[in-house]
């Protein structure tokens, strides 16, 4: 049986469940965990394949979100950073009764550029897949420069997320593909429309890859949800503006607490 690497942290009474993005594993989080550790119960992840979840092959998004969820409290907030917030969504529509509330972050329910649709090139995402059996460390270290350019710590905080990737495993070519399949194919616009849970959109406003013009599209199709774009953060606005990124989270949670 696959084993999927999970670390639980923290004593707070509400759990969280925290989800990294592509090519990365759950030391992303390092740089806030003790702050939300004081706050909640955290619980750290490895997506299959990822890091120290290596007994995986490449898997759907629906399959992803289920074997997360094997493992995951009865109840919880579950946050999905870019990739991630795709398997937290669907982990969210599939069975909403477990999930207390969502925060996506520097995601979009649809990745790909589509007619109308801000998002990235369809053919940037196949040219990375092509890299990838070609030159893959190098691959993945150009897509996590993407992740952070613009920002005032761009350097330090490319610096940082090569870090949490070299020092773990690093996922096959084949989990990087099916991770990219699942950016350059799924599209969960219309599904979360009807989803009631409390729903948090965190966005960087120079992000490269999930543009700030999808927080205002998605204001209008999910009423329901609320965005919020912070100055001056890309891809991953956690490292650059820790400060700022945990207080929004918490900020989020008292309100649910508050009903």
């Amino acid at each position: 049986m696959s084993k999927l690497w999970w670390q639980t942290l923290g004593t707070g009474k509400e759990h969280l469940v925290l989800l990294h993005g592509w090519g990365l594993n759950a030391e992303v989080w390092r740089c806030i965990s003790d702050r939300l550790a004081s706050q909640f119960t955290l619980h750290l992840v490895d997506l299959p394949g990822y890091g120290r979840s290596q007994d995986y092959g490449p898997m759907t998004l629906a399959a992803m979100a289920e074997e997360v969820m094997r493992h995951a409290p009865p109840r919880a907030l579950w946050l999905g950073w870019s990739l991630g917030g795709l398997v937290a969504s669907q982990a969210a529509l599939t069975q909403p009764e477990r999930v207390s509330g969502l925060i996506s972050v520097a995601s979009s329910p649809c990745f790909a550029a589509r007619e109308a649709w801000p998002g990235i090139k369809p053919e940037v995402l196949s040219g990375f897949q092509q890299q990838l059996s070609e030159d893959f460390r190098r691959t993945v270290e150009r897509f996590l420069a993407l992740q952070t350019l613009g920002t005032e710590t761009a350097r330090q905080d490319a610096r940082r997320l090569k870090e949490v990737v070299l020092n773990q495993p690093m996922p096959t070519v084949e989990v990087l593909n099916g991770g990219l399949e699942i950016l350059k194919q799924e599209d969960l616009r219309e599904p979360m429309v009807d989803l009631t849970l409390p729903f948090l959109r965190i966005y960087g406003s120079l992000d490269g890859l999930v543009p700030r013009k999808v927080a205002p599209l998605l204001d209008e199709h999910w009423p329901r949800s609320e965005s919020l774009v912070l100055p001056k953060a890309a891809h991953a606005p956690f490292i650059s503006h820790p400060e700022a990124f945990c207080q929004a989270v918490e900020d989020f949670c008292r309100k649910i607490s508050a009903g």
